[in-house]
């Protein structure tokens, strides 16, 4: 099963940007897409942004369009968020995931990295 490792929260003040990382543990050959979601205090987890693995098409949710940009390196099995004029309502623990080829759904997660945005 691949394994999910992410990287590159912390805290940044309003306006600022940070780029996430994730990285698969293995090989990406049975992936249809990688993606990002959050989840801020007292909230549901929430789709932020997924890739498709072979096509590199993208979708973001309307909250994060024009500031969020996602992408990826086939080569390092890794997918990216980079995050610009982040906002205090995007502070939440964001969590990086994997949608098999086959799958409806996402269905494997990383540990999640906590992203924090001052005002």
């Amino acid at each position: 099963q691949v394994q999910l490792v992410e990287s590159g929260g912390g805290l940044v003040q309003a306006g600022g940007s940070l780029r996430l990382s994730c990285a698969a543990s293995e090989g990406t050959l049975r992936m249809y897409a990688m993606g990002w979601f959050r989840q801020a205090p007292g909230k549901e987890r929430e789709f932020v942004a997924q890739i498709r693995w072979n096509s590199g098409i993208t979708g973001y949710t309307d909250s994060v369009k024009g500031r969020f940009t996602i992408s990826k390196d086939n080569a390092k099995n890794t997918v990216y968020l980079q995050m610009n004029s982040l906002k205090p309502e995007d502070t939440a623990v964001y969590y990086c995931a994997v949608r098999i080829a086959g799958s409806g759904s996402f269905d494997t997660w990383g540990q999640g990295t906590q992203v924090t945005v001052s005002s």
